[in-house]
C-alpha cells in the first residue's frame, strides 16, 4: 500500500508545481502576466535578455500544452509558454526599452511577470525603496519615552524648587511690607474715611446700674478703637488701645443710634487725630491705668 502511495506522489515530486492558467492585464503604464499554480511554487526562476526578447525559465514546473498570445501593447508584443523536460520556457517579445520584473504572491500560488518601461520601473523602484527606508526607520527602537520621562522629571523638579524659593522670599518680604502698611494706617486712620461705617451696634444694657456695658464701638486701626461705655447712668466716649483716654461723657444727650455715634466721631475728628499723631512714649504704668482712675482725675463740664 505504501509503495502505491509513493508511486502516486512520484509525478508530483518529479515535475513540482503545475501551471493551471495565465492571464494578461494590459495597463496604461505596464503589462502584467499572472500565472497560477496548483501548489505553492518553490522552483527557481532564471531570466535571460536579448535586444528584443526576454526568456524566462521556470524550474520544477510543467504545463499541459504550449501557449502563444499576440498582444497589441507598447510594452509586450507576443508571449509564448512552452513545456520542456523539467521546466517551462516563457518567451516575451518586447520593445528595447522594456524590462521585466517577476514576483511571487504571498502564498506562492501565483507568479506575476510585469513588463514596463525602464524609466518608469526605475522611478517606481526608487519610490518603493524610499517607502521601505521610512518603514524601516519608523520601526527602529528609540528611547523617546525615556527621554520624555527624564525631561518631565527635571522640569517638575525645577518648578518645585522655584516654588520653594518664592515661598521663602515671600515669608521674608511680606512682614516688612505689612509693617509699612501698619505705619501708614496709623498716620492716616481709616476712622475718618467718610465711606467707612464699620461700627458695632450697641450692646444690650445690663440691668445692674453699677456694671459697665459697651453701647457702641469702632476700630480705628489694629491697636486703637473708640468705645462708648455706659456706667452709672452716664455714657463715656473713650479712646482705648496703646493708651486709654476719656474723650467725653454724656448724661441726657446720650447717643441712641448708630448715626448719632458716627456724628460724635466726626465732631471728635481733630481730637482723635492729635492723640494718634503724638509720638510720646507711654510707660507700662500708664498703660495699666484703669478707666475708673482716668475718669476720676479728669473733670468735664456737662
Amino acid at each position: 500500500m505504501i509503495k502505491i502511495f509513493l508511486l502516486f506522489l512520484l509525478p508530483i515530486t518529479l515535475f513540482g508545481s503545475k501551471i493551471l492558467s495565465y492571464n494578461i492585464y494590459d495597463r496604461t503604464d505596464r503589462v502584467d502576466v499572472m500565472i497560477t499554480f496548483d501548489t505553492p511554487y518553490t522552483g527557481t526562476i532564471k531570466k535571460s535578455t536579448t535586444k528584443s526578447k526576454i526568456i524566462i525559465k521556470l524550474q520544477d514546473t510543467s504545463i499541459e500544452s504550449s501557449k502563444l498570445k499576440q498582444i497589441s501593447s507598447k510594452y509586450l508584443n507576443t508571449l509564448s509558454i512552452t513545456p520542456m523536460s523539467n521546466y517551462v520556457k516563457i518567451v516575451a517579445s518586447i520593445p528595447s526599452d522594456v524590462i521585466l520584473r517577476a514576483s511571487k504572491t504571498a502564498d506562492a500560488y501565483g507568479l506575476r511577470l510585469r513588463f514596463q518601461n525602464k524609466s518608469v520601473a526605475t522611478k517606481n523602484k526608487n519610490i518603493q525603496a524610499q517607502q521601505t527606508n521610512k518603514a524601516f526607520i519608523s520601526s527602529l527602537p528609540t528611547k523617546k519615552d525615556e527621554a520624555v520621562s527624564d525631561r518631565y522629571i527635571i522640569v517638575v523638579s525645577l518648578l518645585i524648587i522655584g516654588i520653594i524659593i518664592l515661598f521663602i522670599v515671600k515669608k521674608k518680604v511680606v512682614p516688612s511690607h505689612t509693617l509699612k502698611n501698619k505705619t501708614t494706617t496709623k498716620e492716616k486712620p481709616w476712622l475718618f474715611n467718610q465711606t467707612n461705617t464699620d461700627a458695632q451696634t450697641p450692646t444690650k444694657k445690663s440691668n445692674d446700674d453699677n456694671s459697665v456695658s459697651i453701647r457702641f464701638q469702632k476700630d480705628i486701626d489694629e491697636k486703637n478703637s473708640v468705645v462708648m461705655l455706659d456706667f452709672m447712668n452716664q455714657s463715656y466716649l473713650v479712646l482705648m488701645g496703646t493708651t486709654n483716654i476719656l474723650l467725653d461723657k454724656f448724661n441726657e444727650d446720650k447717643p441712641t443710634s448708630q448715626e448719632d455715634f458716627e456724628s460724635i466721631l466726626q465732631d471728635k475728628h481733630k481730637v482723635l487725630e492729635e492723640f494718634l499723631s503724638k509720638e510720646e512714649q507711654i510707660t507700662p504704668a500708664k498703660e495699666a491705668q484703669s478707666y475708673s482712675q482716668k475718669a476720676s482725675t479728669i473733670t468735664y463740664n456737662t
